[in-house]
Order: structure tokens, then sequence, then C-alpha cells
């Protein structure tokens, strides 16, 4: 349900900032500790940043970012790929993504559907950045986030409606109810939400022409949950779909996706042990035309239609142990995954490409706590797929005293290249970007170190890393004219991203600021600037809460980067303003009213012989209710 605004009542009285987390969290119970500061967003905090997907609303937090900074409302699916700290992303995310400890990257392209889980339906979102412990494997390179559902309640039911400019319409429902009895509590939850568009142009009027039609997406998603809940035993079977179709901004070209998942977790407390075993599998369809436009925009023709039978198959099995002053945790995890891209090539002709990837991992983590001072010490063997075998290590320390911890970290991690960079062709404008079956994975090797300062009313912390890339699969361009761009997938020789995060927070009365920045200096080795990275990203949040009122207003910016590799196209700097309002008007029921890009700044997202613009004044208002039914 993409409520814009949470209608849980705001506090009568502010509550006190949580502490700096140091903690990582798996799936459920499952959490280790490690030598960083993670990023933990409540519901209540996501639901003070405006956005219908959960993209938009983490683009607060430093250092995220996907392939392109378009929104996922108008955003082609296969760019939607998560960068964190400047490692840049090729639509393949170099972040895992975890909802309720189950992978929610496609594991075909490795992009993410943000359009499977309405926002607030989250209990809370913890984003981990680099790959400080080796619990996680392909695709943590960059770090981690992992989404939790909010628990069952019982008698719990939500409904709303908003509507907006642009012909936008949104709707969800959802109902949790908790049964007692002799054994076991018994939970079932679910939820849909259903939500269209007509979308905006995403090429500047000046450069438009007959062919230009506004992006939008029509999607309908909805998820169920049945959970048994004992005093040592937790048992959870969950299911969700997904079904959307996007215009992509011209009048031919339109994509479509199908998915479905379905997956399972159990969990045993042992005194001081804990063992949780999870397996999922999931299905899915993406079908996608792809045009070639003239110079004027005044024709286009089709070239192919596009269509990706995909399934996956994974498991993970995790031993956790305490003991007097230290900890371990020891597991193993698969996916399988097999896909094919078969293009229908106009006027005739076909290609086809795909294949089947089979990884797994064994890892071990382990902390040591002396006084005030704590140990770290990880490592993962992982098997990427491609006859080719990674050693994942990991080390660091922390060290706290009062409201300060001190924290630094050395580690090693990766990522494995996807069938759909081996074997997918496609096009983006009248940009076509090749597949390359010769990939080989690539790697880094990181250095962070930090403090961390935390009290009742300010909370502070600040990074400082250094990733250094090896075997890097980026978008090289190999040949350029005024019709069209060729670029093919190859491995790059390596690359540097080093710099600053900092993020802090401070609380008055009824009031709270929130600022984060960061800096990266993001290199290949020939000094070019690695595309889609800019050096300075910054944001900054201002919320007032009282009784039954609660207001937002928010600013995120970003300093000027490339589009290319070769450093050719352009993309200025921006920043855009958003405000959020939401009014009890009576026990559970709500109102709530957000603008986003609220000074209707426009900027570019991309450049593909013309550029592409970022969305414009967006608006919403409507009606949401949250409470027990009886």
């Amino acid at each position: 349900m993409p409520s814009l605004l949470t209608a849980q009542s705001p506090s009568p009285a502010a509550p006190k900032l949580e502490p700096v987390h140091s903690s990582i969290t798996v799936v459920e119970k499952v959490s280790t500790e490690a030598p960083a500061s993670v990023a933990i967003l409540p519901s209540r905090e996501l639901s003070q940043i405006p956005g219908v997907n959960l993209d938009d609303r983490l683009r607060m937090v430093p250092g995220f970012s996907l392939f392109r900074r378009s929104s996922s409302i108008a955003a082609h699916p296969t760019t939607q790929g998560i960068s964190l700290r400047g490692l840049g992303s090729t639509g393949a995310s170099r972040t895992l993504v975890l909802w309720d400890g189950v992978p929610w990257n496609d594991p075909f392209g490795g992009w993410v559907y943000w359009t499977r889980i309405a926002p607030e339906q989250i209990d809370r979102v913890e984003v981990s950045r680099g790959a400080s412990t080796s619990i996680f494997g392909d695709r943590a390179m960059g770090g981690a986030i992992a989404l939790f559902s909010r628990q069952p309640e019982n008698g719990r039911f939500h409904a709303s409606y908003e509507a907006g400019n642009r012909g936008t319409h949104s709707a969800g429902a959802g109902y949790s109810h908790i049964w007692s009895t002799s054994g076991p509590k018994i939970a079932l939850s679910g939820q849909g939400r259903a939500f269209s568009t007509d979308g905006y142009f995403i090429v500047p009027k000046a450069n438009r022409g007959a062919v230009d039609t506004q992006a939008g997406v029509r999607f309908t998603a909805a998820d169920t949950r049945l959970d048994l809940l004992g005093s040592r035993d937790r048992l959870f079977l969950k299911f969700d779909l997904l079904a959307e179709e996007r215009a992509n901004g011209t009048a031919l070209q339109r994509n479509s996706t199908s998915l479905g998942n379905i997956a399972a977790h159990y969990y045993r407390d042992i005194n001081r042990d804990g063992l949780s075993v999870t397996a999922w599998h999931g299905r899915q369809e993406f079908r996608s035309s792809f045009t070639t436009i003239a110079a004027n925009r005044a024709t286009e023709r089709v070239t192919s239609n596009q269509s990706v039978p995909a399934e996956a198959f994974g498991a993970a099995g995790f031993w956790k142990h305490a003991g007097p002053g230290w900890n371990s945790m020891l597991g193993a995890d698969m996916q399988r995954v097999e896909g094919t891209s078969i293009d229908s090539l106009v006027p005739t002709g076909k290609r086809i490409g795909g294949g089947t990837q089979f990884q797994r991992g064994y890892f071990a983590q382990f902390n040591l706590k002396s006084g005030p001072a704590q140990f770290f010490l990880g490592g993962r063997h992982h098997f990427t797929g491609q006859d080719r075998q990674f050693f994942s290590p990991s080390a660091g320390l922390a060290a706290g005293r009062g409201r300060w911890r001190a924290r630094s970290s050395l580690y090693r991690s990766f990522r494995a290249p996807t069938l759909n960079e081996l074997h997918r062709e496609f096009r983006a404008g009248n940009a076509a970007t090749l597949p390359n079956p010769l990939l080989k994975p690539e790697g880094v090797f990181g250095a962070e170190a930090g403090f961390d300062v935390s009290g009742e009313a300010t909370r502070a912390s600040f990074t400082f890393f250094r990733s250094s890339m090896s075997n890097i699969i980026t978008n090289v361009t190999l040949s350029t004219s005024p019709n069209q761009i060729i670029r093919q997938r190859q491995n790059a020789a390596s690359a540097l991203a080093r710099g600053l995060e900092a993020d802090l927070r401070h609380r008055w009365r009824n009031w709270q600021a929130e600022l984060g920045y960061l800096y990266v200096e993001s290199r290949f080795s020939n000094r070019l600037r690695i595309p889609q990275v800019p050096k300075h990203q910054g944001s900054a949040q201002f919320t007032y809460s009282r009784k039954d009122t609660l207001a937002s207003f928010g600013v995120r910016s970003a300093g000027l980067q490339f589009e290319d590799d070769l450093n050719r196209f352009l993309l200025p700097g921006f920043a855009t303003a958003h405000i959020s309002l939401q009014q009890r008007l009576h026990k559970g029921l709500s109102a709530v009213c957000v603008f986003e890009n609220l000074f209707n700044r426009e900027y570019w997202v991309g450049f593909s012989v013309i550029p592409a613009i970022g969305p414009p004044r967006l608006y919403r208002i409507g009606l949401r209710w949250d409470g027990r039914l009886f």
C-alpha cells in the first residue's frame, strides 16, 4: 500500500533517539556483531520520507543510489541496481538486498523490483555499508540492505487510497490476526496494493519528437505470511507476487514483469545456541520491446521483442553460539538460477542466450570481547558458478567507552557476473549494450575506520573508507555515432573508491534534524571517473511531531557525474526538495499529503544521444486507516 505517511499516531512526547547500531540481522533472531555502523530506518522514520516505493525513500541514506538517478516509478527495471559508497552498478547491484532473510535481488539480472513491497509494511530497514563481515556472499561487495516485515498484530486492519497529479491512483489493504492455541501461536497476515500513473515525459521538451510519450507504470503486488510462534521454535511460510506493466517513454517501447516467490524459514532456540534454516523458490518472466528512433525523433521502428523466463532456488543455514565473552556463527548457502533471453528480431530472426548458474558458499564469523575492546574475524569460501572460487576474509576491531565507539575493519569481497550480463543484450534509447559470456567475477579489497557518538538527543557517525576493485564489470563504449552508441559489458582493469560518509541526528522538543553526506572519489586505473557516481551526495530532513500532527521537509542533492566510461556525457548536479504532512482525524484514520520535487526542478538522469530527465513535481493526497478491526 503506497501510502506516503504512516497512519500510526504521532507520539505525544518525542521519543529518544535510538543508539548507534553495531549488529547486522540476517534473518529474524539471527544476527551478528560487526565493526561497522549499521544504519537503521524504523517504520516511523521511513514514513516521514515521501515516495511510492522504497528506493525513493532510501535515497536519503548517504551513498545509496541506483544505476541511474531516475525513480523506480519511471525507470526501466534493468536500471534499478543498487550502489553504496560509490562502487557504482551496471544495472546489476553491487549490494545484496534481503527481505525477511530471503534474497530480493532479481536472480537473473541482480536488479531490484521495488514495486514488490509497500514501504508502510516494513518494520525496519538495516543498511550495512561495506563488507565488514563474511556472512554474506555474492553481491554484498558494497554492503547489504535487510528489510523486515511488520510483525502480525491481533485483529489489525489497514487500508488506504490516494490520488495525485498525472493520473496517479493508489489503493491498498491488509489484515493480520493471531490465534492462541495449546501449542504455538498461529499468526496470519496478508496485504496487497495496486498503483497506476500516467507518468511523465523523460525527454526534455526541447528534444521531444512525435515518438515521445509519457513513461508510466501500473502494478499490482500482494504477499501473505503464516507464522507459528513457539517458546523455542519459530516458523514462517510466505508467498508474494507481482505483476507490472511499464510504458518506457516512446510509442512503441514497453516492458512488463510477472513473478512469484515462496519462502520458508525455521528457527530453533537451544539455550546458548540457535539454528536457522531458510529456503526459497521463485519464477518470473520479463518482457520488453526495443526500438530504433530517428535522429529527429519523428519516427521509430521495433527492432526486437524480448522475453526472459527465469527461475531460482536457494537455501541457507546458520548456527550461532554464544560463549562467555565470545560469539560465533557458522553457515552455508546456495542458489541455482536458470534463465534464457529470447529476442524475436524484426522483421525476422531470433537470438537466444542464457544458461544455468549454481553458486554455493561456506562461512564462519567470530567475535571476542575483552574489556572495552571487541575483535572480529571471519572468512567465506565461495564457488561462483563459473568454475571459479573466491575466498572472502574479514577482520575488525571496535572499542568503546561511554558515548564513544571507535571501529576499523579490513575485508575482501566479490560479485559474480549475472546471467543478464553474460547473455542478454539490451537498449536504452539509441544506446545498445552487448553481453559478454567471458566476464570474470569482480572483487574488492576494502578498509574502513570510523567512530560513533551517541546520546539521548544527539547521534553521529563518521566513516573513512577505501575500496580497491579489480576486474570491475562496466559498460565499455565500442563506438559512437549521431544515431547510435554501442557498448559492451567488460571487465575493466581496476578501480579505486575512497572517501568519507557522515550521518548526524539531533532531536529537541518536537523537532528532529537528520543530515547525511558522502564524499567519494571513484576512478578507474586510467583516472577516468566511474560512471553514474557523483563525488558529493547529501541529504537533510527536518521533522515536526506533536500530538496528532506530523510534518517533515527534506532536501537531497548530488554532484555532477558521468553517464559513460569515457566521461564524455556529463550529468550536472542537482538538488530536490520534498514535504510530507499527516494529520490524524479520528483514532486510526489519518489524512496524508505529500509533494516530491517541490520546486519542479528539471535535472538529467541519463544520456543516450539525448538527455533523459527525472520526475517533475508530483503530489498525492489521501486517507489511511490503520488500527484494530475489533
